[in-house]
């Protein structure tokens, strides 16, 4: 009897090492909503929760909802991994939320996608510009929208719709019609002036919802908007009539960002997981599903097959804000955006 209890308390201490009990532990990954996760929890979360024997719990949210939950822990933080634009990584890391990446493959990794101390790294590079339907452009003889000025135009009364302050897609639309009309980072004003005279009248919704931005161009409500390009791509490829356009003033640029999670006894596996969303094989799948630009430059894209992403010319264009003065604002403007503009 003794022996049988000997043998069994073997056993179960054997299976306690092995992945069957791997499996109960728990990794937390905070990131984007809508198509992005989708294709996470599609083409990365289930091999990465196979090879390692651990159940990863996905928080979808908006970057600023995503540092602000990492502000909220801070004491005690529960989130191994955040995925934020490049403004929230930035801020991320001057508060100490990102640990250094060990191993990051440097030479493989284009300049553009790199944080300084290796406390982050870009997944994909997107531009910010202007969505339209097609169809409904078509149907009522309108041309293409070309510029950035286009959004003031005043047959898109009630049709336009545009991300929030908050979201990076909304932040770029301001510094854009600063720059253009003689301002900067450093003088936002001619972009308030802008906004709330000429562009706030024909916007239907300040939306921050992926998925009610979808929404309202499906049912209609909305044909025009200010997005990025792989939302834009991940709505083409449903087959539904919108298309992606590059402004003639250029595009801004909206680097993806992930960081394992800075904090006592952090776990391996942030680390793993940050390698195996820059891996060749994974960029080249963002790149295909999602409309990302490759950071990675083993990823064997098609640049045929993407005509929305900022690969090769499009890519150069772009215009990189100036995220130091921007996160420095930051606060201050979305008081007096949410007091002046969206109202």
């Amino acid at each position: 009897m003794v022996m049988r209890s000997l043998i069994a308390a073997a056993v179960l201490s054997a299976l306690a090492s092995t992945p069957v009990a791997a499996q109960q532990k728990t990794f937390y990954v905070a990131g984007y909503g809508g198509s992005f996760e989708q294709s996470l929890r599609k083409d990365l979360l289930p091999a990465f929760e196979k090879k390692h024997g651990v159940k990863v719990e996905y928080i979808a949210g908006n970057s600023t909802d995503t540092l602000a939950k990492l502000q909220a822990q801070k004491a005690n933080q529960q989130i191994d991994v955040a995925i934020v634009d490049d403004g929230p990584m930035f801020q991320a890391i001057a508060l100490g939320f990102c640990a250094p990446i060990q191993g990051l493959p440097a030479a493989d990794i284009h300049d553009a996608a790199k944080y300084k101390d290796n406390k982050a790294v870009g997944i994909g590079l997107v531009g910010t510009g202007i969505m339209y339907n097609t169809k409904v452009f078509k149907e009522k003889g309108w041309p293409a929208p070309t510029s950035w000025n286009d959004l003031k135009d005043p047959k898109f009364k009630k049709l336009l719709v545009i991300p929030p302050i908050n979201n990076t897609y909304g932040l770029h639309t301001l510094v854009m019609f600063a720059r253009m009309n003689g301002g900067s980072e450093k003088s936002i004003e001619p972009g308030f002036k802008v906004m709330k005279e000429q562009v706030n009248p024909n916007v239907l919704a300040y939306e921050p919802s992926p998925g009610k931005m979808t929404e309202l161009f499906q049912s209609g409500q909305a044909v025009i908007a200010v997005w990025g390009s792989g939302r834009v791509h991940s709505l083409a490829v449903t087959g539904f009539p919108v298309d992606f356009v590059y402004p003639k003033e250029n595009a801004a640029t909206l680097l993806s960002s992930v960081c394992p999670v800075a904090k006592p006894n952090a776990s391996p596996l942030a680390q793993e997981f940050v390698k195996a969303m820059i891996a060749p094989d994974f960029q080249a799948t963002l790149a295909k599903e999602y409309g990302y630009g490759p950071v990675n430059k083993k990823a064997v894209v098609d640049p045929a097959a993407l005509p929305m992403a900022p690969v090769g010319e499009r890519a150069a264009k772009l215009i990189n804000v100036d995220w130091d003065v921007i996160n420095e604002k930051r606060e201050e403007w979305t008081k007096r955006w949410n007091r002046e503009v969206e109202r």
